[in-house]
């Protein structure tokens, strides 16, 4: 007797959907409540599924939370070099940087993922991560003009959403925050002591 080929099909598709809800679902919670407080409870009651669906999908929170993190930075990639490549000077090479870079964690509420580092390993791991991006990517813009390691570690924390947020605070749009910073930056680089 001759087998018969077996393809899943719909059923892949169908479950494949449901992956897609309840990271979807995942995002949403984080959104509003932050990543520590979101249950395996939340994300089915929020996808429209029972509990069981959510764990045959992920074994655990941390699964959740990386599936999460998996699917923000395919939507909203981080920046990388091409947002200065071929600018030839640090000043304007600084505030396309910090432009991408603040525009970018804006948009994925990293400030938001930050809250739980403390309580939560794979939220570190991701802070972490970041902080490394971060700190590569203004080597990178300030590598023509010979910069130290120092200054490049002191203009990265300049970058950061936390100092991003304080200017926001006192009334600056991105533009203008990203151009204050470029100037900071800038300024203590090209200083001589």
């Amino acid at each position: 007797m001759k087998r018969r080929a077996y393809h899943l099909g719909k059923r892949a598709e169908s479950a494949e959907e449901t992956r897609r809800r309840l990271v979807e679902a995942t995002f949403a919670l984080h959104g509003e409540q932050g990543i520590a407080a979101t249950t395996m409870k939340q994300i089915a009651d929020r996808a429209g599924v029972g509990v069981g669906t959510v764990y045959h999908h992920f074994a655990t929170l941390d699964d959740t939370i990386m599936a999460c993190g998996q699917m923000v930075m395919a939507t909203y990639p981080p920046p990388t070099e091409a947002v200065f490549s071929g600018v030839p000077t640090m000043k304007e090479r600084l505030l396309r940087l910090a432009r991408a870079l603040f525009g970018h964690l804006d948009q994925v509420g990293f400030d938001m993922v930050r809250v739980d580092a403390d309580r939560l390993p794979i939220v570190r791991q991701f802070v972490d991560e970041e902080l490394a991006h971060r700190i590569e990517l203004t080597r990178a813009a300030l590598a023509p003009f010979a910069i130290d390691r120092e200054q490049i570690r002191v203009a990265a924390a300049l970058l950061d959403i936390g100092v991003y947020r304080a200017l926001q605070g006192a009334g600056l749009s991105l533009d203008q925050a990203a151009d204050a910073i470029a100037d900071m930056i800038h300024a203590r680089s090209t200083r001589k002591d």
